[in-house]
């Protein structure tokens, strides 16, 4: 048996233990530590010792927990409430057609539905921003004659080069892909061409940051910087928030911007984490009054609801609000600029960046990011110089006008059932869409840098982050002829489509030229058919149209790319990827890789685009931000369907019409060698390889932004200093052991329930919860009783006082004991 020295010196430990673990000055926790043994008569106990710690405390105005009749730590600034209601969408395209082909008699026999009075304001801005609609209408007619034109002359040619036997269904199909396929590919190449044109002339009447730096923001100008988080890497975003606010103080206006941290964790641990990073960044650089934190307990609509759910509560206090990802960066003088932009041209609803994707290792992500620093430019830039003012919203990294966003942008449910009905998931476009229809511009600021985001650091990462969007843009398909829809934002809803509707596109392509290849192995070519004829029939074949065709798609699919090393040469900018030796063949390996690349994303895509149809629905999974590789296993349970079909498909050609298999090889050895490629392009240690040699080097790695740095630099601070050997991680535990997270968690729970009364049953379960928590420990509880917990402030404190009267082996689990 222990002495009753051994337990007088594990009680002192434990209430020495327990005293380092609040939020007071070292000396001072000692103090009322020893004091309160003192207090004890005889031999203490932990249960007197800490009450007699807890009356110190209560006598010093120190109370581990305030009574209700004082004020609470608040997170958030005073509600300001606002409404948001769902905006007026026809969703029933079908019927909308019939409607507009028999439109008077069908206006006769069905109601009129009333508009929204910001209808009429809409037209009224519309009359204000004739003269760049007048120039945007002129440069989308000729977009799409570029596109349309040369898409019908392919499909002309694509059928002559077929040889007369074969299945004339199957040439009909295969040419009218093509034509489809053709046209697809030639938006990029124009949007090229004009970014070229754009940034070579160096002069843009219409660029929407030109002239603000003349601007003054008034100082009732408020704007919000949203950080909406979803059990994220708690350490890792708050580095990010720590390099924007700093970046912010140094331009001396930071006094107009306040950030919120708007969180729909569903993880108990992560809930606790991001308590307590809110705090001590708030604490260390006395920001309480301008970093603010709230977590919703219900996730409707996922980020957009989160984004609306601050609209309604605090929107009306802001003027603006900057919307981010968790990955999310951007320099303060960046954030100026876009709120001057919008003060100048009260007509601009959305502000949009192009964000440069940075801090990713993998040689997929660095191809990635290699791509998106070198052509990310010249896109962006044709992409403001064909749609002006009716630019599309990302989702992050863009200022909105608060009050019509609140006034026109809530986004109604889809009715109906199936993946298409429900919440609206890529919600940006439509949002962009309201707006624009609202009367208000939607811009891209191509001429804007200091704006950065991450890229998914693996193949399979990628993939599972295009699952969610495919099913999120084919909604879309039932709001395109929503009325009001400006055309432009159609043609965008079309054009999200089809980004994932090409790759099914692309494989029914491969199979109908398969089916034509085998075609010409099985079926003769007639010479003598059967209309009467004196001569045979000879098959012709056009191979200077074949050769047209081919070098018409090569031209459209490697031009831009080109164009942005030109263009990049003749700007002195190739020194910002390592040279032009090295940026050239950067350029190469990119263009090699994403061709091995290609055919695994194209039946990727074609598969979600096929299973969303079906109905199979996609969950909110949290996305993964860090370059740990993909594992052999994840790669052959991914990916070995893909490989089967390559080898089977390939294997087929090849031994039908090895002729139609060398032009087929580069789609049959993608797939076939799918899963060492999605392993390979996944490690760190080869990008880093890359890098060496000076592949996809970046400016951003040559001469590191202030901001980044800075991040940087914040993701290395240690934590604060803390007695327990309790990991970071492990949020809840966190919250019930140590004394200072646990005050603070109960301090921010909005809903006050300590002297509401509780019926039998719920007091029955919640001691049988208690009784569980203390007998098994906290790994044994799950996600939904943990949180049972961190939501009830009485049953936390019972468990709170409890664990820390445990004896000492079962302390062990909860880390109260040292040893």
């Amino acid at each position: 048996m222990d002495s009753y020295q051994d337990k007088d010196f594990r009680v002192r430990d434990r209430v020495l233990l327990y005293a380092r673990g609040l939020d007071l000055p070292p000396t001072e926790s000692v103090e009322i530590a020893l004091k309160s043994l003192e207090r004890c008569s005889g031999h203490p106990t932990y249960s007197e010792a800490l009450e007699n710690l807890h009356l110190i405390l209560a006598e010093r105005g120190r109370e581990l927990i305030s009574a209700d009749d004082k004020p609470h730590l608040t997170s958030t600034p005073p509600i300001k409430r606002s409404t948001m209601l769902p905006e007026e969408l026809d969703r029933t395209p079908w019927l909308n057609i019939f409607k507009k082909t028999f439109g008077r008699l069908f206006r006769v026999l069905t109601p009129k539905v009333p508009l929204r009075a910001s209808w009429k304001d809409s037209a009224e801005r519309q009359q204000k921003q004739q003269e760049w609609e007048k120039v945007a209408g002129r440069r989308r007619t000729l977009l799409m004659t570029l596109i349309l034109v040369p898409a019908i002359i392919g499909a002309f040619l694509m059928y002559n080069i077929f040889p007369d036997q074969g299945i004339e269904a199957v040439k009909i199909t295969t040419s009218v892909l093509f034509a489809i396929l053709f046209g697809w590919i030639s938006i990029g190449f124009w949007m090229c061409a004009a970014g070229c044109w754009q940034l070579m002339r160096k002069v843009d009447r219409f660029a929407p940051t030109a002239g603000c730096d003349t601007m003054e923001i008034a100082e009732d100008c408020r704007t919000a910087i949203l950080f909406p988080v979803y059990n994220e890497d708690t350490h890792k975003y708050m580095a990010g928030i720590a390099a924007t606010w700093h970046s912010l103080v140094s331009t001396g206006e930071s006094d107009k911007f306040d950030i919120f941290i708007l969180s729909d964790s569903t993880s108990p641990e992560a809930w606790v984490a991001e308590e307590e990073a809110w705090y001590e960044f708030c604490r260390r650089e006395k920001a309480f009054g301008h970093i603010f934190y709230r977590r919703r307990r219900n996730n409707t609509k996922r980020k957009s609801g989160n984004v609306a759910d601050f609209c309604r509560r605090w929107g009306a206090h802001y003027r603006y609000m900057i919307v981010f990802d968790a990955d999310s960066v951007m320099s303060g003088s960046t954030m100026v600029r876009m709120v001057k932009a919008m003060e100048m041209r009260p007509e601009m609803g959305i502000l949009q960046t192009p964000p440069l994707a940075v801090n990713m290792n993998s040689l997929v992500a660095r191809v990635q990011q290699f791509a998106n620093h070198l052509y990310g430019p010249i896109f962006a830039t044709g992409l403001h110089f064909w749609l002006l003012g009716d630019a599309q919203f990302w989702g992050h990294n863009a200022i909105i006008r608060t009050r019509p966003f609140i006034e026109h942008c809530e986004l109604p449910s889809l009715p109906g059932r199936g993946p298409l009905a429900g919440d609206i998931m890529s919600h940006d476009f439509v949002e962009s869409a309201l707006m624009r229809r609202a009367g208000y511009g939607v811009w891209l600021a191509y001429d804007l840098d200091g704006s950065w985001e991450e890229s998914p650091p693996t193949l399979i990462d990628e993939l599972i982050r295009d699952r969610r969007w495919c099913q999120g843009n084919l909604q879309h398909s039932r709001l395109i002829f929503s009325g009001g829809i400006f055309p432009t934002h159609r043609a965008l809803f079309i054009n999200g489509i089809m980004s994932y509707a090409s790759a099914l596109l692309w494989l029914f392509f491969l199979v109908f030229s398969s089916i034509q290849a085998v075609s010409e192995a099985f079926i003769p070519p007639v010479y003598f058919p059967n209309t009467p004829t004196l001569f045979p029939v000879w098959p012709i074949w056009y191979p200077q149209w074949a050769l047209l065709l081919l070098g018409s798609t090569a031209v459209m699919l490697f031009m831009p790319k080109i164009f942005a090393i030109v263009l990049t040469a003749c700007r002195g900018g190739s020194k910002n990827f390592g040279g032009l030796f090295r940026m050239c063949m950067s350029v190469l390996a990119e263009v090699l890789i994403s061709t091995m690349l290609a055919p695994i994303r194209m039946i990727f895509h074609s598969f979600f685009v096929v299973t969303t149809l079906l109905g199979w629905k996609v969950g909110w999974n949290v996305q993964n931000r860090d370059d740990t590789g993909t594992s052999w296993e994840d790669a052959i349970r991914f990916h070995w369907w893909g490989t089967l079909l390559g080898i089977v498909w390939g294997g087929l050609m090849w031994l039908i019409n090895p002729g139609f298999f060398w032009w087929f090889s580069p789609i049959a050895f993608g797939l076939a060698f799918s899963i060492p490629l999605s392993v390979f392009t996944s490690r760190v240690s080869w990008g880093l390889a890359a890098r060496r040699m000076g592949l996809f080097v970046t400016a951003s790695e040559l001469k590191e932004a202030p901001e980044q740095a800075d991040m940087h630099e914040e993701a290395k601070r240690p934590d604060r200093y803390c007695p327990f050997f309790i990991d970071g991680g492990l949020g809840f535990t966190r919250a019930v052991v140590i004394p200072r997270i646990h005050a603070l968690h109960i301090a921010l729970i909005r809903r006050r329930v300590w002297e509401q009364p509780i019926n039998d049953s719920r007091a029955q379960m919640r001691r049988a919860l208690l009784e569980k928590a203390l007998e098994l420990g906290p790994k044994k509880l799950s996600r939904s009783e943990k949180s049972e917990f961190l939501m009830d402030p009485r049953l936390l404190h019972e468990l709170h006082r409890r664990v820390w009267e445990l004896p000492p082996e079962k302390g062990q689990d909860w880390g109260v004991e040292r040893h």
